[in-house]
């Protein structure tokens, strides 16, 4: 028996053009017309894979009136019981620790301004990227080194009141810096510095012991050279490439230099990435964060319910969290606001402003002890009942 042609199988599906998504009619062309120079498909076997993949595609629509929310936050919120407090190595790095499970999913949904360990990764172009010596002093350039990070040794003269910090040669060679580059960098820190030698001497404003050590302490983390916020570098293999993995993040600055592919280069500072690429790039980080973070600990939680998540977060231009100061604190209803926290605060703002709740949502018609307005309770429904010989 014959089976159907190619020509057959594109005309079959682009009768269901309006009823399936177009990505899901590429892939099933796709699929087909594969399936069908191996093996030859009867017009049978053709309505029935049709037939079959456009069922399951209406019973996996929402259906009107189903509570979307709740159901997201049980899909989340259930496996989250069953993740771990513990931090862990990054990505098979062990000198870089990052904070997973539960706790990196509080920080993503709470959208904290840093988050507690912050990461980048940095891929590179060109010879860069394939070269280990050239990714090693890439590494080099961006990682910040600081007074403290060059000192051999470092001591309190008490009784002229100075600051001394004895410089290592070898250090200083590997960062390639000179004691008066490093003498240069903490006068432009407004401290008074001199150089002899290889010591540098430091003499705080006014000679008292409190200030010596406020000056000693200040002194050690004048920045050197590399980026503000990456405090330490990572070089690893991956594939055919070198990819730099950062402790601590800047963002901007990373993407600005020479060298760095800016279309894979990321970081796991969600507001970086907002003010830097926008919010829609924002969003797209939150999802990734949160699908990372759920699948590292083996838990399977269908994207659409994270994208909800992502969507209400920044739905109106900007990240906010899932919280009193952010998606749930500014429902247009004052008893749903007052159910969450704060309830005295929102209910006395309420009458200060004369406020009027509607009563269109669920959690404000829960405590009115109404129908609320989801499945069967979003419809009205009246009925006329018809008696014999026509009366009503």
């Amino acid at each position: 028996m014959t089976g159907v042609s190619a020509e057959t199988i594109k005309n079959e599906i682009a009768r269901l053009k309006g009823v399936l998504p177009e990505l899901v009619l590429d892939e099933l062309e796709g699929s087909l017309t594969r399936v069908s120079k191996e093996k030859a498909i009867t017009r049978k076997q053709l309505d029935d894979v049709l037939e079959t993949v456009k069922q399951a595609y209406i019973n996996a629509i929402v259906e009107p009136g189903e509570a979307v929310g709740t159901v997201a936050a049980q899909s989340i919120g259930e496996p989250g019981t069953q993740m771990t407090l513990r931090t862990f190595h990054y990505a098979g790095v062990a000198e870089l620790n990052v904070t997973l499970g539960l706790p990196r999913l509080i920080e993503i949904i709470d959208a904290r301004r840093t988050p507690s360990t912050s990461l980048m990764t940095i891929y590179l172009t060109g010879k860069t990227a394939q070269d280990k010596n050239k990714a090693r002093a890439f590494a080099q350039e961006i990682e910040v080194t600081t007074v403290e990070d060059v000192a051999s040794q470092t001591e309190m003269d008490l009784i002229n009141m100075e600051f001394m910090v004895t410089l290592d040669r070898s250090r200083m060679r590997q960062k390639e810096l000179t004691p008066a580059r490093v003498a240069a960098a903490v006068r432009e820190a407004k401290i008074e510095a001199s150089v002899d030698g290889n010591k540098l001497c430091v003499k705080p404003e006014t000679q008292t012991l409190s200030e010596l050590r406020r000056t000693a302490t200040r002194v050690k983390g004048v920045p050197l050279r590399g980026v503000k916020g990456i405090n330490r570098v990572v070089v690893k293999m991956e594939g055919n490439e070198y990819v730099v993995y950062t402790e601590g993040s800047n963002f901007a600055e990373v993407l600005a230099l020479p060298g760095v592919d800016q279309t894979r280069t990321t970081t796991n500072n969600i507001n970086e990435i907002e003010e830097v690429l926008g919010v829609e790039a924002a969003r797209n980080a939150i999802i990734n964060e949160a699908v990372k973070t759920l699948e590292e600990q083996g838990l399977d939680v269908d994207v659409r319910h994270i994208m909800l998540v992502a969507d209400m977060m920044t739905h109106d231009g900007e990240v906010k969290q899932v919280g009193r100061h952010g998606v749930s604190g500014e429902k247009a209803s004052v008893l749903a606001r007052a159910s969450f926290e704060v309830t005295t605060k929102h209910l006395l703002d309420a009458c200060i402003r004369r406020e009027v709740d509607k009563l269109d949502g669920i959690i404000e018609n829960v405590i009115a002890g109404q129908p609320i307005p989801l499945g069967t309770g979003s419809v009205e429904l009246v009925m006329r009942r018809e008696e014999k010989g026509g009366r009503k």
